[in-house]
């Protein structure tokens, strides 16, 4: 499986070519099953796009072009803060099943790929302290939804601007309400 061709548009939006290189080596560490699966079992929390076979992948998309269109909102976010913010974004949910795809939803799919990332630190380009904070956005992107009575983890909230933004992309990119049109895995 290609799996870098499912975001191209996405890595494009990155501004540094170290960056573009890092977010390529994580996306082939995703497990297939990312690629298909929807984004809900339950389509309960997701727009119908998103309960469909590549849900995932399409509200993954979409939590992307949120925060891409939303930099034209913020002036005070950095090129590197930008990149890391689509990053975190690509890979939210890269383990949402686990490493090898379990019947459920893995409540602590944020630290499992942040685990994955940290993991992998020494096969990127950016700097320690990139990668910390990359990983600390992906952590924290349920926000309140931090905990979860079938699971004694507890994830980290967002408290920094950049961890907020993130949180909200994906919170958005879940609204029910929201009817993105696709050709074939691409917004239009």
């Amino acid at each position: 499986m290609n799996k870098i061709k499912y975001f191209e548009e996405e890595i494009s939006y990155l501004k540094d070519e170290n960056n573009k290189e890092d977010l390529r080596y994580l996306i082939n560490l995703l497990p297939d099953y990312f690629f298909v699966i929807p984004a809900s079992s339950t389509g309960k929390y997701h727009p119908k796009y998103a309960s469909t076979k590549n849900g995932l992948l399409k509200h993954t998309k979409v939590a992307v072009r949120i925060a891409y269109d939303l930099f034209d909102t913020v002036i005070n976010f950095s090129e590197n803060d930008q990149d890391l913010i689509i990053m975190a974004l690509v890979l939210h949910d890269g383990l949402k099943k686990g490493i090898v795809e379990e019947k459920y939803t893995r409540f602590d799919h944020p630290l499992l790929i942040s685990k994955l990332i940290m993991e992998n630190a020494n096969n990127l380009k950016m700097n320690i302290d990139d990668v910390r904070k990359l990983c600390s956005l992906i952590e924290s992107h349920m926000g309140k939804w931090n905990t979860s009575k079938y699971s004694k983890v507890e994830l980290p909230l967002p408290v920094t601007e950049l961890q907020r933004y993130v949180h909200r992309c994906d919170y958005l990119s879940s609204r029910n309400y929201l009817n993105v049109s696709f050709d074939k895995l691409n917004i239009k």
